[in-house]
């Protein structure tokens, strides 16, 4: 009896100590602290002082930027040197295009028309070409001739020979033939099957045409290219020349090139 007592008494005073012992710790229950750091997540911290939290700040990526290649640069500054805008009308930046158009270069002054001394058998109204000088004489005799400067076949259209002017207009229209037709377009440069007389056609104000050949002396849209081996054997000159030079001659004038 006196056994069951003592554990008995023994097992109430584990009860109550165990008993005051709990209500000891959720008497001093610890605070509960939030994170002061407000840009960083919301974290319940129990017991222990928050510590400070430091974010590294996430440098930007550098991107290098692209190049642009050759022809956007070379577009590019066409651009900023013309002062057009991309986003304009196409009449507009045509016209702009047109007006703002490179000089071209100045004619060399011996290709002016001139009377010259010219030493020849040949009659008078008789035309020569030169096509190694690049000049067109109209001999008017006593060993004078009216000097023209002109622009002659480019390397393998060149050719000699002597005709007569079988035929003459004014404004003429411009019909490329087939083979010039299907050798521009090789190279990237399609020609219209015919064009109206006009500024802007290649033959000009004026056209001699000679014998039966499609060979022509006649005016140009490229005035700069007097004096040069520029044509696919045509004989061409400036359009105040021709003009000039298609009075002075009739239909059956000799013409000879050399």
């Amino acid at each position: 009896m006196m056994k069951k007592t003592l554990i008995l008494a023994t097992s109430l005073l584990v009860a109550f100590t165990s008993l005051a012992q709990a209500q000891d710790r959720y008497q001093n229950r610890p605070p509960v602290i939030i994170s002061p750091d407000l840009t960083a997540p919301w974290v319940t911290q129990l017991g222990a002082r928050p510590q400070a939290v430091t974010y590294r700040q996430q440098r930007p990526i550098a991107v290098e930027p692209q190049r642009a290649t050759r022809k956007q640069y070379l577009f590019q500054r066409r651009v900023q040197r013309s002062g057009i805008a991309v986003g304009q009308p196409a009449a507009q930046r045509i016209a702009m295009t047109r007006a703002q158009k490179p000089r071209q270069r100045e004619i060399d002054p011996q290709f002016l028309p001139q009377t010259v001394a010219y030493d020849t058998k040949e009659k008078p109204g008789t035309i020569v070409i030169d096509t190694n000088s690049r000049f067109l004489y109209l001999v008017t005799g006593n060993g004078e001739a009216r000097r023209y400067g002109v622009g002659v076949g480019k390397p393998g259209f060149e050719w000699a020979g002597a005709h007569k002017v079988t035929r003459k207009a004014e404004w003429p229209t411009w019909t490329p033939p087939a083979e010039m037709r299907a050798r521009e377009a090789a190279k990237g440069h399609y020609l219209p099957a015919s064009m109206g007389g006009g500024p802007e056609n290649p033959l000009g104000a004026r056209a001699m045409y000679l014998g039966s050949t499609l060979y022509r002396i006649h005016g140009t849209n490229a005035p700069w290219t007097i004096g040069f081996a520029v044509s696919s054997g045509c004989i061409r000159m400036r359009n105040e020349d021709v003009t000039d030079l298609y009075e002075r001659v009739e239909v059956g004038t000799k013409v000879i090139v050399i």
